[in-house]
């Protein structure tokens, strides 16, 4: 191909300097066919626009067009139609696994690439690529604006967000709610991506809003859909069932890969996870960072928004409760579950391990999962609640949960796990004053149990003898101050008065057994 530049040579060679095609073909060095064919070319245009009686922009183009190869005929060498209708029948393939919800497992190019190679076809991945580029190039999609009824629609979605929490980076997840006709945000964040946070999110949403939407909008997320049907059809969660029944929604979900049709959530997410954390991204606990997340929530609904003709989103967002059912008490979001207590009476939820009073090993306990707290049931009565953890193969023990076993085994408590996990202070004591006492430590701790005490009764009943008798600290002293309800007074006595120090020690020591 020529360029324009050596076009206007060919032609003012032609018609200004009056050179043969041959000389011009020297010259220039270029094949005299091609010479011939651009001035049989710009003869042809000149002559149509002399005939022509109104002088057409599209004549005079022709005549000045930038020299192209025509490829429009050119056929594939080695892409034959038996291979082409392989690669649309992968194509389909694909479009039906896409249905199906299965788009993380369609071919890509380079996987039909191996599958033609495979059946011994000759083929380059780039003629593979541009054959499913053409078979896929499709119009733009034009969109169409949305009329909106006030309390009528409400979007959802989940986003994934990477925060320092307590200085540990983790990915947690951000359930965002979108109603279509304000625009108003409300945004939580969870760490888990399950049925127990997508409840307590709708929860936390519509007690925010102060009612319900008339219709809520999913895409095709596990927590909402159970099952697809057919090409079509989803059957949605016994959880979203309940909720729906319980707020009396109505709900319905996005066609496969077609986010769009949810779009105000979709912007959603993006725009609230970069005002809110583009900027700052360390927090010490998840607390805070919610928090944090709830007020970039409140100064995006507070400020006037083009988007919304000029309005704010809290002041349309009144507009829509008008329309909103009333919320009623608040839906109990947990997740039953059974689990089997095993011999180290301990429960196992989602890989990490819990434990439950001794009692009850080998028996069943129903478990309550709620998205930071599991509480535990056995014949209908709470024995006892956890922190729900996110680690790996973790062991979260109660040391009070073991109190009647190590009582008969007090000889297992230096060196066990519950100990392990006891509260600091709680390690301390034992290690100072109850090493070589196993057995009156359970007791002790038994004793807290029972009576319902604090353990800095103990710290206290541990100071108060450090300064009377440093040497004898004993369980039932420790006993019987935890039991004392009101100290006896002494008058403050000088220091190098020995005779009287020692009463003083004898008097508090008395006076605790007698209150005992």
């Amino acid at each position: 191909m020529i360029s324009m530049s050596t076009k206007q040579k060919i032609i003012l060679h032609r018609y200004r300097d009056g050179y043969s095609e041959r000389r011009i073909s020297r010259e220039l060095k270029i094949n005299r066919d091609t010479v011939r064919r651009y001035l049989a070319e710009y003869a042809k245009a000149r002559e149509k626009l002399s005939n022509a009686s109104d002088p057409d922009e599209v004549l005079i183009e022709e005549i000045v067009k930038v020299p192209k190869y025509d490829s429009s005929n050119r056929g594939t060498k080695k892409f034959t139609n038996e291979i082409s209708q392989e690669v649309d029948r992968l194509l389909q393939t694909n479009e039906e696994k896409r249905s199906r919800g299965l788009h993380k497992q369609v071919m890509k190019k380079i996987d039909i690439l191996e599958h033609l190679q495979e059946k011994g076809y000759d083929i380059g991945y780039t003629s593979v690529c541009n054959h499913i580029n053409k078979k896929l190039d499709k119009r733009k999609e034009a969109y169409i604006r949305q009329v909106y009824e006030p309390g009528d629609v409400c979007e959802f979605d989940w986003g994934e967000v990477k925060l320092e929490i307590g200085g540990k980076m983790q990915t947690l997840y951000m359930a965002v709610f979108t109603p279509a006709m304000s625009n108003y945000r409300y945004a939580v964040l969870f760490h888990r991506q399950d049925t127990a946070a997508f409840l307590q999110a709708h929860v936390l949403f519509f007690e925010h809003v102060g009612g319900v939407f008339h219709t809520m909008v999913y895409d095709n997320m596990r927590v909402a859909i159970r099952r697809f049907v057919g090409p079509a059809e989803k059957e949605p969660t016994e959880a979203l069932l309940k909720l729906s029944a319980y707020y009396q929604f109505h709900f319905r979900f996005c066609n496969v890969a077609r986010g769009n049709e949810k779009g105000h959530v979709e912007r959603s997410v993006e725009f609230v996870r970069r005002k809110a954390f583009s900027n700052k991204d360390r927090f010490p606990t998840l607390e805070a960072a919610n928090a944090w997340l709830a007020g970039t929530c409140n100064r995006l609904n507070t400020r006037f928004n083009r988007d919304n003709q000029g309005k704010r989103a809290i002041d349309l967002l009144e507009v829509e409760k008008r329309q909103m059912a009333p919320v009623p008490p608040s839906f109990d979001c947990s997740q039953l579950e059974q689990c089997k207590v095993d011999k180290y009476s301990v429960i196992t939820y989602g890989t990490n391990r819990y434990s439950v009073p001794d009692h009850l090993v080998g028996k069943i306990v129903d478990v309550k999962v709620y998205p930071e707290k599991l509480y535990c049931y056995h014949d209908n009565q709470k024995i006892c609640e956890h922190e729900r953890q996110f680690s790996h193969h973790g062991w979260y023990i109660n040391l009070d949960h073991y109190l009647h076993t190590l009582k008969v085994k007090p000889g297992a408590l230096a060196g066990s796990q519950a100990l392990a996990s006891a509260p600091k202070e709680v390690k301390q004591v034992f290690s100072r004053y109850f090493e070589d006492k196993p057995k009156d430590f359970v007791e002790l701790l038994i004793f807290l149990q029972e009576y319902n005490y604090p353990f800095n009764k103990v710290n206290r009943a541990i100071d108060k003898l450090m300064q009377t008798s440093p040497h004898d600290i004993s369980l039932d002293k420790i006993k019987a101050l935890c039991m004392q309800k009101s100290e006896v007074y002494v008058p403050q006595l000088d220091n190098d008065d020995q005779i009287l120090l020692q009463s003083q020690a004898q008097l508090e020591e008395l006076s605790a057994l007698l209150n005992y």
